[in-house]
């Protein structure tokens, strides 16, 4: 195994022969932004995590690619494209539902710029100083993630080491550590979802402030940290997200309430690893996911709480549940906000449960219809898994949509049995 131990900054050129990169896995529109680019005198690269995955023989999920072409300059050679961004000003490439990202090389932060902002913590809140791709390379966050990939060539372009860090299998901060943190407290959770998805060690100076630093992802914008959360638990590798976030003891930060109700409540843990494992099943069989399961996964002891206190205050129980919906879903929201849309869902997947209790009378057919049905019932199904209600409800509920409307009728007509008394 090779270890040129490159110095930062230093160009290292890798092959096509000797790491080779399935081409095959590079998308056609990706191929199509970097050429038009370089027919207009620019140069482009495929960069950051696409490049990482080709070498690691993982066929990437989204293409990134960085040019010194200026975001004004891109946006004129596609028509399908939109400038977006206040920290950072990217330009997004359209074809249909999927989009390239096309960033400019950036330059170190100069404080004295106009083009940059930086808080007093060191969190850089707006950067649009354009450099160099040496200068690039040093921006980003880990080895790992700046390495580019000259598709004329076929080589992958190396200035920080990070081609031989995948190979030792290390994540490793470019730069100072601590200040690099401190620039942007989601690079933790990158670093966290990164172990847990790609299977590599974090190294130990990497990894060594994770735990004090924490604290700083409370300063990012709750948008940007419901996006991030998002990744962790949609990455195929949920089950290990989350066992990293109790690991560094960020999940009293990402969701106090859960961390909280996790102390008093053990088949709740199970719950929540029941889902995550179902989400990553579901993920690794081409099957959708919505980020409102795994909220109202999350956050349902949390909601459980609230929902007792106002049946004990005589609320009725359809208000009540609106009620305690509502506050938990606000309450989780001030650290990561959560769409409405998803929000909405959130509630109506809780408020739902009660309904799984009857299973008899006219209303039980058109329940089947509701548009949250599906959803609610593989919550209920996870509840079931976990213990928490009887298996048998889950498996009632499970039959009665496999039988015709003819049988149907006849189940639902039929009296549930009592348990047999014990005879004294």
């Amino acid at each position: 195994m090779k270890n040129t131990n490159n110095k930062p900054g230093q160009l290292k050129r890798i092959p096509f022969s000797e790491h080779q990169i399935d081409e095959s896995n590079i998308c056609q529109q990706a191929r199509f932004v970097v050429e038009t680019l370089i027919e207009a005198n620019y140069q482009a690269y495929l960069v950051g995590g696409c490049v990482r995955d080709l070498v690691l023989g993982i066929e990437p999920k989204d293409f990134d690619v960085a040019t010194d072409a200026h975001p004004e300059q891109i946006c004129e050679l596609f028509d399908n494209s939109r400038l977006i961004g206040r920290r950072f000003r990217i330009v997004h490439v359209y074809f249909g539902r999927n989009n390239i990202e096309v960033s400019t090389f950036r330059a170190a932060s100069r404080h004295n710029n106009k083009s940059s902002k930086q808080e007093s913590t060191g969190r850089i809140v707006r950067d649009n100083t354009f450099g160099t791709i040496e200068e690039d390379a040093l921006r980003r966050d880990f080895t790992i993630n700046a390495l580019y990939y000259d598709i004329e060539k076929s080589e992958v372009l190396d200035y920080c080491s990070g081609y031989d860090d995948l190979l030792n299998k290390k994540i490793c901060m470019i730069g100072d550590v601590a200040t690099r943190y401190r620039e942007d407290p989601v690079r933790i959770l990158r670093a966290l979802r990164f172990r847990a998805k790609l299977d590599l060690d974090i190294d130990a100076g990497t990894e060594q402030p994770i735990k004090k630093l924490g604290h700083l992802l409370s300063d990012i914008p709750p948008a940007r940290l419901f996006d991030e959360v998002i990744k962790l638990f949609h990455s195929g590798y949920a089950v290990r997200c989350f066992q990293e976030l109790n690991r560094y003891q960020l999940l009293k930060i990402l969701f106090p309430i859960t961390h909280k109700a996790l102390k008093h409540n053990e088949s709740f843990g199970l719950l929540i690893h029941n889902a995550l494992e179902n989400t990553d099943t579901r993920i690794a069989g081409g099957k959708s996911v919505n980020p409102a399961f795994i909220f109202s996964i999350l956050l349902w002891q949390p909601y459980l709480q609230l929902l007792e206190q106002t049946t004990k205050q005589g609320i009725p129980y359809a208000e009540g549940a609106w009620s305690a919906g509502r506050t938990t879903v606000l309450d989780q929201s001030t650290v990561t906000s959560i769409p409405k849309r998803f929000s909405i869902m959130i509630c109506e997947i809780w408020k739902l449960q009660n309904r799984f209790k009857r299973k008899q009378g006219k209303k039980i057919l058109r329940f089947l219809d509701h548009p949250r049905f599906r959803a609610a019932y593989d919550f209920m199904c996870i509840r079931a898994q976990a213990g928490e209600i009887d298996q048998a409800d889950c498996q009632w509920w499970t039959k009665l949509q496999t039988l015709s409307t003819q049988e149907q009728h006849k189940m639902i007509a039929l009296k549930p049995r009592k348990p047999n008394k014990k005879k004294t």
